[in-house]
């Protein structure tokens, strides 16, 4: 019985690609679920993954992935269509009737949202709404709310590319803290669910780094991870939007997303520090400064 692993070829932070790897090294059967069969499918393949194309909306789709499954990681990329696919796979898993647990990629921001709420994008609603989805389905469900991934854009095309380029992180975060957390490590929680879930059931993990600092003592740590110089500027948001955001040129619902994080973190609303990951993993969260030496060889030279 392959356990089922949903958005395998994501981009940010390969978190289902790296369950795969993990669930894999322990010689449990993976049935890994892509969009595409491209390159990143062969990866799986390669790793020992069973692959089978679908599109998470489509329930034709779904039951075909799930049959035979009866454990579930369910994770998908920013998309307006988010809440269809839950809804998709919790009546898929539903009609099965003999799940033994299904995993759930959220996000730390909806633990302060509400139903009336408007300070948050259109995804976190989306995701908050998906979790109450998953809850009245019945369904054996674990949640797991991340952080910021260390590996969003916010980080890496919009912060390790400035450092590559001029040395400087641009956010427009003023003086708020955050707890970006490694995508290796949030994998390395959601492997040990799937491995063994009963004592998890019904459970809920948030997700942070190893500490929560403002982006002044970030910086700090990057140019003693680097080495070399780094330097926080902390730009005006509307700046911000039109100077580094919009250049990227990426999807409304993205762009949205990624603004309204911004703004979050300018409220202090990532300022947050759990144990989770050590409690779950047995190590202690990657710190930004283990993380950034092994991410972007271009970031540690000038130029």
């Amino acid at each position: 019985m392959p356990i089922l692993v949903t958005g395998a070829a994501g981009n940010v932070g390969a978190v289902g690609r790296t369950v795969v790897d993990l669930l894999r090294r322990h010689d449990l059967p993976v049935r890994a679920l892509v969009h595409h069969d491209d390159d990143r499918a062969d990866a799986l393949r390669a790793a020992g993954a069973e692959v089978v194309v679908g599109d998470l909306t489509r329930g034709a789709d779904v039951v075909r992935a799930l049959d035979g499954c009866r454990r579930v990681y369910f994770a998908m990329s920013v998309s307006a269509a988010y809440l269809q696919a839950t809804a998709t796979v919790a009546a898929a898993a539903r009609d099965r009737g003999d799940l033994e647990a299904l995993v759930n990629m959220s996000q730390m921001t909806v633990s302060q949202m509400t139903l009336t709420s408007t300070a948050e994008s259109g995804q976190h609603r989306l995701q908050w709404l998906g979790e109450r989805v998953l809850s009245w389905s019945g369904l054996p469900v674990v949640q797991i709310r991340p952080t910021v991934f260390l590996e969003n854009p916010l980080f890496t095309t919009l912060g390790l590319d400035s450092i590559a380029r001029d040395g400087t992180i641009r956010l427009p975060f003023g003086s708020a803290r955050t707890s970006p957390v490694a995508a290796r490590d949030v994998a390395e929680v959601v492997a040990a669910v799937l491995t063994d879930p009963a004592p998890h059931l019904g459970g809920v993990y948030e997700l942070t780094g190893a500490r929560s600092q403002d982006m002044y003592a970030m910086a700090h740590e990057l140019s003693e991870a680097l080495p070399r110089p780094v330097t926080y500027v902390d730009v005006p948001y509307d700046r911000w939007l039109e100077e580094d955001l919009l250049p990227l040129g990426l999807p409304a619902h993205v762009f949205e997303h990624l603004a309204m994080m911004a703004s979050l973190h300018a409220a202090g609303r990532y300022d947050r520090t759990t144990y989770d990951v050590e409690r779950l993993t047995g190590h202690r969260p990657t710190s930004v400064a283990e993380w950034a030496r092994g991410a972007h060889a271009a970031v540690s030279s000038p130029g």
